[in-house]
């Protein structure tokens, strides 16, 4: 049981002279204090994780400067991967907005006020087979609805939608960006 406590005292000691001087450390390398403050808290956690085999005190020091410098590497790679695929995310939108009619204020109005017209699941169907692209058997299990029932509400839903806008969508699963402005004005 002493040796538990004993290992306790021993943790606690090397925390209390180190937190500071790798705080220092971390802080230099990082752009914000609050990714600092992470690297020394998951610093630590190796630290007690591996605290049996943890070096003498006079050289842990080291030992924990080596630990957090691998978490910092960690660290930038996770930031680096975050910034990738929030670049791709950006792109993405981008060409998301592009591509949809929506994204042009006339048509995205006509649109939204076409849709709100339209029930529930026909709305639910109508986004999912034409903005999403599902097919109707997919459409079904994301709606937990039978195959059938999504093919006759849209069905239903695309002869509702052409009434209230004037236009026809497309086939189903095609995306709604085949529909230029000047389409909107010619079906008035």
């Amino acid at each position: 049981m002493g040796s538990g406590i004993e290992h306790e005292e021993r943790f606690r000691r090397i925390y209390a002279a180190n937190f500071e001087p790798l705080l220092a450390y971390a802080m230099r390398r990082v752009e914000q204090p609050e990714d600092a403050a992470d690297v020394v808290a998951d610093t630590f956690l190796v630290a007690w994780r591996r605290s049996r085999d943890l070096p003498p005190e006079a050289e842990v020091r080291l030992w924990l400067y080596g630990v957090a410098r691998r978490v910092l590497a960690n660290h930038h790679r996770a930031g680096a991967r975050r910034d990738r695929l929030g670049d791709r995310l950006r792109q993405r939108i981008r060409f998301a907005v592009a591509v949809d009619p929506g994204s042009q204020v006339p048509e995205r109005l006509t649109v939204q006020a076409a849709l709100a017209r339209l029930g529930k699941l026909d709305r639910e169907v109508l986004m999912l087979t034409f903005w999403e692209g599902l097919e109707p058997r997919e459409a079904a299990a994301v709606l937990r609805v039978s195959p059938a029932v999504v093919r006759s509400r849209l069905s239903r839903a695309r002869a509702r939608f052409r009434d209230l806008v004037g236009d026809d969508l497309g086939p189903p699963g095609h995306v709604l960006d085949v529909m230029p402005a000047g389409t909107w004005e010619e079906g008035r």
